[in-house]
């Protein structure tokens, strides 16, 4: 299998107050750079760390709902990547929640890795958590 192979899937979540107004930004990249999807959507007020976990779940939803099966993730938040890997433990009971919930959905990959990248290298995923942030609700 090559890189090639693989959808890059950068997230990122944000929360103005923490806790606060939360959105989050995922981007879905080929190995060449090309976007395949992306996701700019509020969350409703939440903590950082629940932002940076619903980025996660939301773009793993998305992977599996376009049927991708080989997907390596990219997040600035060294939080939720070890705590995904299992090298740190989740004490919060709603971060608890979504680590379960993104364990189901790890399950539907064939290949799967999450990766911790400098902030400077997840600037796609942050600039869709701040669009959505942004945006006036209606």
């Amino acid at each position: 299998m090559t890189s090639k192979d693989i959808l890059y899937i950068f997230c990122d979540g944000s929360s103005r107050g923490n806790p606060g107004p939360a959105a989050i930004g995922v981007s879905a990249q080929t190995h060449q750079g090309e976007e395949i999807f992306f996701l700019s959507e509020k969350i409703g007020n939440a903590t950082n760390n629940v932002a940076e976990w619903s980025a996660l779940k939301r773009g793993m939803e998305k992977a599996i709902e376009i049927d991708e099966k080989k997907v390596k993730f990219k997040l600035d938040s060294e939080l939720v990547v070890k705590q995904m890997k299992g090298e740190y433990k989740v004490k919060n009971l709603s971060l608890q929640t979504l680590k379960k919930e993104c364990e189901i959905l790890k399950k539907s990959f064939e290949q799967f890795e999450i990766v911790y990248i400098p902030r400077e290298q997840n600037s796609r995923a942050d600039a869709l958590a701040n669009l959505a942030q942004d945006q006036k609700d209606e």
